[in-house]
């Protein structure tokens, strides 16, 4: 089976669309496309016809160019069945467990709610590609917009029971102003130390910091450690309930 093809379009300063395309059928889809423009420029491009567009989460910044990709391309649009109402132009609702298939890839559908409360995480486990929108990022989480620091924990949870080779693809760029976070609750990580410095000179070079190595993530994102002694011990919570050192963390970077 030939490798599914992903480009990555940055657009809102910080906002990641994903493109991904299958050679073989010529099936492409895009993941949540803040903007149409300029998907359609870089479908043009390519030469690649677009047949769906993925929504992990019904934000602006992730739906906004829904409707104009429709109109211009015939597109249908999938997403969350439980926030049918909030997605527009949703053609095909999706939920917990269910596969969706780009061409000859498949993804797994994860129900991860937390920052919004129909949240969707795609795994292509074929193509080692995780697609987290907002749940997980690159050193953090979401914000708790419509969800408790439980379902957000169990959400992250499932995330990262997935391989270590999986490559995270999740929607902004917010790496280095994560990191600066993260050292607050783990002073002494030698992986995150080193960590911070490969992402600082990747950002000073313009250098985008997505994807990375979920086993990165693992050893050294705060907020999937919540059930480790030394980030517990970082934020007084030694030994308590992983989903109460992680509502700590978040709110924690919520203030800093």
């Amino acid at each position: 089976m030939a490798v599914l093809e992903i480009e990555q379009i940055l657009v809102l300063s910080d906002n990641y669309i994903y493109l991904l395309h299958d050679p073989e059928t010529g099936a492409t889809a895009v993941i949540d496309p803040a903007q149409a423009e300029p998907v359609l420029q870089r479908l043009a491009a390519k030469g690649w016809t677009l047949s769906h567009i993925l929504i992990t989460h019904h934000h602006d910044d992730h739906t906004g160019g829904n409707l104009a990709l429709k109109r211009a391309t015939g597109c249908k649009i999938a997403g969350a069945r439980a926030d049918a109402e909030r997605i527009p132009g949703l053609d095909i609702p999706l939920a917990d467990g269910d596969l969706f298939a780009v061409g000859n890839h498949q993804a797994k559908v994860f129900a991860t709610p937390g920052h919004t409360r129909g949240h969707l995480s795609y795994w292509f486990a074929e193509d080692k590609a995780l697609f987290s929108g907002d749940t997980l990022f690159t050193l953090g989480c979401g914000r708790l917009f419509e969800g408790t620091p439980d379902q957000m924990w169990a959400s992250l949870s499932v995330l990262r029971a997935l391989p270590d080779d999986t490559r995270l693809f999740c929607a902004h760029e917010y790496t280095q102003s994560n990191a600066r976070f993260a050292r607050t609750v783990e002073r002494n990580n030698p992986d995150l130390l080193a960590r911070i410095a490969d992402v600082d000179a990747a950002r000073a070079r313009h250098q985008p910091t997505v994807p990375a190595l979920l086993g990165l993530e693992k050893a050294t994102n705060p907020f999937l450690r919540a059930d480790i002694l030394d980030v517990q011990q970082g934020v007084g919570l030694a030994g308590a309930d992983p989903a109460k050192v992680f509502g700590e963390i978040r709110r924690r970077k919520d203030a800093f």
